[in-house]
């Protein structure tokens, strides 16, 4: 058995979570969630708990009981405290603004990018502009659209410039030795 699988996700007071066989919808205050989950496995709700058991000990099953425990303790946190991702901006003239659900990216090309953000996610500038948060209620969602903004200008190695992840370390490589 999963080790992550057997430990129950326990229900926040503010959250009510509704079983219909695999899928299961979560409520709470930063919205709401629903999924359908894959099969293999049982949902039941006991108390104010979310038990995931295996149906029986083949591969897939046990494959499957912790990605579901998984899945169901991040969509109530989810939507009870909520995700985010900050992102840094390292380089001369680069920076970013938000003007509605639009995030634009100035770093380097001839034109600045315009991403949209996906329905749920936000994009907030921190204390400088070269500071972006990505937050919503999805962690998958909010994890991938930090990943697609981090993929406009990726960190480079020589001099470090692009978008990283925040405490994100970008390994170094020396430049050219130049002639003597």
């Amino acid at each position: 058995m999963s080790r992550i699988g057997k430990k129950p996700v326990p229900i926040p007071d503010k959250v009510t979570i509704t079983l219909d066989g695999l899928h299961i919808s979560v409520k709470g205050p930063k919205g709401t969630l629903e999924r359908t989950l894959p099969g293999k496995v049982t949902v039941a709700q006991e108390d104010n708990t979310i038990v995931v058991t295996p149906v029986d000990s083949s591969r897939p099953a046990r494959e499957r009981h912790g990605l579901c425990r998984t899945l169901i303790a991040n969509m109530v946190e989810g939507v009870s405290n909520g995700y985010s991702k900050n992102l840094e901006i390292i380089g001369v003239g680069y920076r970013a603004q938000v003007k509605g659900n639009v995030l634009t990216l100035n770093v380097g090309y001839s034109q600045p990018v315009d991403m949209e953000m996906p329905e749920g996610i936000t994009a907030a500038m921190g204390e400088k502009n070269t500071q972006v948060i990505i937050s919503g209620n999805d962690k998958e969602i909010v994890g991938n659209t930090a990943a697609k903004v981090r993929a406009v200008r990726p960190p480079e190695p020589y001099k470090g410039k692009g978008i990283r992840y925040q405490g994100e370390q970008v390994r170094r490589k020396a430049g050219k030795a130049g002639k003597k």
